[in-house]
């Protein structure tokens, strides 16, 4: 049985596995379950290969999907953990965020229009100028201004 079942055995357990020490490895245990169960094999219901080749198969399948589940449950383990230094740089980004929205609530109103278009829309002094129909040295004016009280309303010095 064993020189007859032996190389298909073992080759189709290597197609599945791709690793011949744990193919060789699952070829013997099924070699071994086929000459424990050899009692109840009927060869009128099929082939001695395809009788073999099943279990062999099944236990290749097996193998995978244990290996696999071992790597899956390995990932989890290693998963880092949750960069603290990075969960406190975002809330304090955030934080400042918050502070610069309630800040430029103290800038005048030409102050604080001037100081979006320019910071946030991304606009020259020139173009901010030429939207709000003033001179660029009023806007240079009015955005210095701004920024000192947004400043002021920072704590920055």
């Amino acid at each position: 049985m064993y020189a007859q079942l032996s190389g298909p055995v073992y080759g189709l357990v290597l197609r599945n596995l791709r690793d011949a020490a744990q193919a060789e490895e699952v070829a013997q245990e099924v070699l071994v379950e086929l000459w424990r169960t050899a009692s109840r094999y009927e060869p009128s219901r099929r082939g001695a290969t395809s009788w073999a080749l099943t279990p062999a198969h099944r236990r290749a399948v097996d193998r995978v999907r244990t290996v696999q589940a071992g790597k899956e449950r390995e990932g989890r383990a290693a998963a880092p953990e949750p960069d603290y230094d990075q969960v406190s740089e975002q809330a304090e980004i955030r934080l400042e965020h918050q502070q610069v929205r309630r800040c430029l609530a103290g800038p005048t109103d030409v102050q604080r229009e001037s100081i979006t278009l320019a910071y946030y829309g991304g606009y020259s002094y020139r173009e901010v100028a030429e939207l709000l129909g003033v001179g660029p040295a009023a806007i240079k004016t009015r955005m210095r201004d701004g920024l000192i009280r947004l400043r002021d309303c920072m704590g920055v010095r």
